[in-house]
């Protein structure tokens, strides 16, 4: 089950005509270049593109057909060890390939910089749209970029964002089911173990699981504790063991991502903390580790497939000519398994 919500496009929007007044010449100058056309002499080009970029002008999809598309999608992915992740891409290359577009991945390391040189290569070598994970750069910088490349972004929730598209798990929803889970199990010292968020904007996805966990430990009428392992990046393994280690440890603990609840289940058991007797563990995500009998991780399922294929379809639809925005949330589910 999916929940769509579409929001027009600004009216204001920025045409050819604008950029051909900005630089100084004609509408047909600015149409040579931007199909890229013989004979377009350096000092036009520059004129041109410097008004572009000043107005963050992005072509219709007529210019963009008048140089022809490349076929290639441009991937930004935030690391290649998240094993969700893979899921994710598949699907949506294989959306993408139906249509006979090649997929180019990029990896941003989870900084906001590289990333933005990212992009900019993609737009640079005339890709034709570009599908990005969890980013790090603010939905403003995405909105920029967005003016110049059909854009569709996985795991950032912005439902507000106009030039876009965002395609997520109903991560409040989901972790609210993690929580509902554990009740059901009869636990009520149910504690979530997240990270230090920094500056982290709401469209992370922790911001919205840590929101959805508080809701659903005061629908029933308990007190909500996050516990906060280090920064994205940084190494949690002693914060895992001091986690496990103290008086205050909770009977139960709803993880974030899969990314901690896994490690930390695997450092309970070989520290002697019985899971679930001790110690009930939820994660995030439904990994492909967490699926593993040795392991036997409940988790909430936010459906990779459909998550990758929903927005490959989203991209494909962009790069056609749609122009209002569409967010997509999909419906989680608890994955019951043997560590509650």
């Amino acid at each position: 089950m999916m929940k769509h919500q579409s929001v027009s496009a600004s009216q204001d929007r920025i045409t050819i005509r604008h950029v051909a007044k900005d630089a100084g010449v004609s509408i047909a100058a600015v149409s040579k270049v931007l199909r890229n056309a013989y004979g377009v002499s350096e000092v036009l080009r520059n004129k041109v593109e410097t008004s572009i970029e000043k107005l963050n002008y992005r072509p219709s999809v007529a210019a963009r057909g008048m140089r022809g598309r490349t076929y290639t999608i441009g991937v930004l992915v935030i690391e290649l060890s998240n094993p969700f992740l893979a899921g994710v891409i598949e699907s949506a290359n294989a959306a993408l390939s139906e249509s006979n577009y090649k997929s180019l991945i990029g990896i941003g390391r989870s900084a906001s910089s590289i990333e933005a040189s990212m992009i900019e290569s993609m737009i640079d070598n005339r890709m034709d749209g570009v599908l990005i994970t969890a980013p790090r750069i603010s939905g403003k910088v995405l909105e920029r970029y967005a003016r110049q490349i059909p854009i569709v972004v996985i795991a950032h929730h912005e439902p507000h964002a106009q030039t876009y598209d965002t395609v997520n798990s109903d991560d409040r929803k989901g972790a609210h089911l993690a929580v509902e889970a554990a009740l059901r199990q009869g636990h009520r010292d149910i504690a979530m173990l997240s990270y230090d968020l920094l500056d982290s904007p709401p469209s992370v996805v922790a911001v919205q699981r840590e929101t959805g966990y508080l809701e659903g430990m005061k629908q029933a009428g308990l007190e909500g504790k996050i516990i906060r392992l280090p920064p994205v990046a940084a190494d949690r393994r002693s914060a895992i063991k001091n986690f496990l280690t103290s008086q205050y440890r909770p009977r139960a603990v709803f993880v974030w991502s899969d990314l901690d609840a896994v490690p930390l289940l695997n450092a309970a058991r070989t520290s002697g903390v019985r899971v679930p007797e001790d110690l009930a563990i939820i994660g995030y995500d439904n990994s492909p580790p967490s699926a593993i009998p040795l392991v036997g991780l409940t988790s909430v399922d936010q459906n990779a497939a459909q998550l990758g294929r929903t927005a490959g379809e989203m991209l494909l639809s962009r790069i056609d000519g749609r122009e209002n925005a569409q967010h997509v949330l999909i419906e989680p589910r608890v994955e019951m398994r043997g560590s509650v």
